[in-house]
């Protein structure tokens, strides 16, 4: 009954850093993604070393290397990042990583009640500022506690046989790389097979020639997150993860050729088995770094040739607005029509991705709408600043009145982007209660979507700079959208009354039109500010 509890106790700390570790990663997102981590990406379209080092960073402030190397996924699947530059991000992921097991190894654990009490009291007591930090130095302590707690019931198995000859006798490097691969693959973290190394190697139950394997087969099985989630994006996306995947293989493979001589690389390091695991883990990582650096640009060559199609990335952050034209108002206020623009076109895209997933939802696809509504609205207040500091210069009526609609055109093009993921959730709903629309419903929504797809069309060619003819086919198409929605309604009531369609379809099937409906009134606001911009009179 010892051993049962001991397991289970060992099983619950396990559990404590597992969801320690997955309340870090969303309280670091949650407080740091829409604004240094976005910085931090600026740096990784630059050159592969700069993506290493923002991989790097961007792990450490997760403590997981598979929430970074998923957000990756999904910015390349979103079109917000190239395949290209996302390799160098999972590179420096992987490196990253390798911290936490580190700390483990510096008996970071024994501190971890300091850590849990100090973050728990700045978060329920401090200012609202240190709050948030509060929490995220709580989930840090909660991981390593923890782990405390396997190192303390760990130390109860040296006694045990069963455990000594499974390490001593059953692991060979092959099951090793299995068991660690497949153990990585279910809790979706390296840290802890890998950790748990360390703290038997330091109970003296673990040698580095049985450790190793586990280590390269924990390794190898932090790509399988990646591909779970690659399975729901699009090629891009997959790209980004079969790339991860066969960084890991490949280290594997050579590594496993290397075996003995890198033995022998880490005993010389350190005398100290635990530390010598540690270094496994990061030597390791280092050599995958080592070799893909250098010829990056060709493998992504071979990946594109090998999985083509490939999309334009937009980038995360403004790529006009710049300060020195601030003496320019009339350059500042072109710059502004041209963020506006790129605004446009990732809104429009939100738009088509969640207007797909009404009839063919992918839970895929409504992530990249997700990540790309965070930069539009990060553009929006980018952008609204921007225009707060040309209205404190010199400018002429003319001049005035291009700001003021300006202002009101870049709120207007984020809730199109906000419509967009109300059709999103309305379509995940639809998926989730398995709710079927009749074909009279499907016809509707398709009507009405052309209509509007036409409307966004023209609204971007506006802000590029279109003609007038495309403010008149705007309003002409909302007249249309405006009796075929109203025709839609009646339509559907009339379905219902007969019992056509299923009670629960209704509110569904109104929101998409509604959303939609909303998504081509806010085009036609946009044709009337550019009506008003150019002095055109608006035609009845």
């Amino acid at each position: 009954m010892s051993h049962i509890l001991s397991a289970l106790t060992a099983a619950a700390g396990l559990a404590i850093f597992l969801f320690a570790m997955a309340r870090l990663t969303d309280t670091v997102r949650r407080n740091v993604t829409n604004t240094r981590t976005r910085e931090l990406f600026r740096h990784a379209v630059r050159t592969p070393i700069l993506g290493v080092a923002t991989g790097l960073v961007i792990t450490i402030l997760f403590q997981s290397s598979t929430a970074t190397t998923v957000l990756a996924v999904g910015l390349v699947s979103a079109g917000l990042m190239s395949f290209y530059h996302s390799l160098g991000v999972i590179l420096g992921a992987d490196i990253g990583t390798t911290l936490t097991v580190q700390l483990v190894v510096w008996r970071v654990t024994d501190l971890s009640p300091a850590f849990v009490v100090g973050g728990a009291l700045l978060w329920v007591l401090g200012r609202r500022a240190w709050r948030h930090f509060g929490e995220g130095i709580f989930y840090f302590g909660l991981m390593f506690y923890g782990l405390n707690i396997v190192t303390r019931i760990t130390e109860s198995f040296k006694g045990s046989p069963l455990i000594l000859q499974f390490f001593s006798e059953t692991a060979g490097p092959l099951t090793g790389i299995l068991i660690g691969c497949g153990l990585t693959a279910l809790v979706h973290s390296s840290a802890i097979p890998i950790a748990l190394l360390v703290i038997l190697a330091g109970h003296g139950l673990l040698s580095l020639d049985a450790a190793l394997p586990f280590v390269l087969g924990a390794n190898l099985g932090t790509a399988a997150t990646a591909m779970i989630a690659a399975a729901a994006a699009n090629i891009e996306g997959r790209r980004v993860a079969v790339s991860h995947a066969l960084f890991k293989f490949a280290g594997v493979v050579l590594c496993m050729a290397l075996f003995s001589p890198m033995v022998s690389l880490l005993e010389s390091l350190s005398s100290s088995v635990p530390q010598q695991i540690s270094l496994g883990h990061i030597v390791f990582n280092l050599l995958v770094a080592a070799v893909f650096l250098p010829v990056l640009p060709l493998y992504a060559r071979f990946a594109l040739w090998l999985m083509p199609e490939q999309q334009r990335a937009l980038s995360l952050w403004p790529e006009y607005l710049d300060d020195r034209l601030m003496g320019n108002p009339e350059a500042a206020l072109e710059a502004v029509r041209k963020e506006m623009e790129r605004e446009m076109k990732l809104a429009r895209k939100m738009c088509l991705r969640s207007m797909d997933l009404v009839d063919d939802f992918q839970g895929g696809k409504m992530s990249d709408v997700m990540l790309m509504e965070e930069v539009v609205n990060a553009l929006e207040r980018e952008i609204g600043a921007y225009l707060r500091r040309v209205s404190e210069g010199s400018l002429s009526q003319l001049m005035s009145r291009e700001l003021f609609y300006y202002s009101a055109l870049v709120s207007d093009i984020e809730r199109v982007a906000d419509h967009a993921v109300n059709l999103s959730e309305l379509a995940a709903l639809k998926k989730e209660k398995e709710i079927p629309f009749t074909e009279a419903a499907h016809r509707d929504i398709a009507g009405i979507r052309e209509l509007v797809e036409a409307n966004l069309n023209d609204a971007l060619e506006l802000l590029g700079g279109a003609t007038g003819k495309a403010i008149e086919n705007i309003f002409t198409r909302e007249k249309q959208i405006d009796r075929l929605f109203a025709e839609a309604k009646i339509g559907h009531l009339d379905r219902y009354s007969r019992k056509i369609c299923r009670a629960e379809a209704g509110p569904i099937f109104m929101g998409i039109l509604v959303n939609m409906e909303r998504i081509s009134d806010h085009s036609e606001n946009m044709a009337e500010y550019f009506m008003e911009i150019r002095g055109i009179g608006k035609e009845s």
